[in-house]
């Protein structure tokens, strides 16, 4: 699957770009799991390892990791660069889902 098939892949999409070698990646990703479990299959959530995934990083203009990105209807609607909380991210999420 390319990027843009997986910024279409749902209604409301949320993209990851991490590294396992990344000290905040790997503090972020039990907070992913966590959102992962919460929105119940509503949101599309994928990881992309930058190192394995450097087009798609290019892409979406990732500069830095983690960097979280949510799409609707295949556009982008918000990127945030470096850690976050899983609260952030579910406004954020939760404000695309409610704008269908």
């Amino acid at each position: 699957m390319n990027y843009i098939e997986l910024t279409t892949s749902a209604p409301v999409v949320m993209i990851e770009f991490f590294a396992s070698w990344c000290p905040h990646c790997r503090k972020m990703m039990p907070i992913v799991d966590q959102i992962r479990k919460q929105v119940d299959n509503r949101v599309a959530i994928h990881q992309l390892d930058i190192d394995a995934n450097q087009a798609a990083a290019d892409e979406a203009s990732v500069e830095s990791i983690p960097t979280f990105l949510i799409y609707n209807n295949g556009q982008l609607a918000w990127k945030q660069s470096g850690a976050t909380t899983a609260d952030i991210l579910l406004e954020k999420i939760n404000k695309e889902l409610t704008s269908h």
